[in-house]
């Protein structure tokens, strides 16, 4: 049984950092792309950024471009992400999922199998 935790997140005032990490167990992590989404209330889960299965390919959301950074730990099957310059408007749950092997796209939610419960992250003005 494939199991996804996150931690980190926090409360934090415009400007500042944070940093996620996501442990994947019951699978081999060498062998996923993992992925960040997030969900603020009344709106739509929507992707973050994505990294690949050796971490040389990453992928991010326009709207985190230069702020975020996505990394992974292949020994310790965790994948971080940096959060600097933090906005209001990233405020939300931030969820990391496993993508599908399959998958040929990696932006939409049912791109991914397996998700964690969330880690919420607010930031204030």
């Amino acid at each position: 049984q494939v199991q996804v935790v996150e931690s980190g997140g926090g409360r934090v005032q415009a400007g500042g950092s944070l940093s996620l990490s996501c442990a994947v167990s019951g699978r081999t992590f060498s062998n996923a792309a993992v992925g960040w989404f997030r969900q603020a209330p009344g709106k739509e889960r929507e992707f973050v950024s994505l990294i690949g299965r050796s971490g040389s390919n990453t992928y991010y959301a326009d709207s985190v471009k230069g702020r975020f950074t996505i990394s992974r730990d292949n020994a310790k099957n965790t994948v971080y992400l940096q959060m600097n310059s933090l906005k209001p408007e990233d405020t939300a749950v931030y969820y990391c999922a496993v993508k599908r092997d399959y998958s040929r796209t990696y932006d939409r939610a049912e791109d991914y199998l397996y998700w964690g419960q969330g880690t919420q992250v607010t930031v204030s003005s």
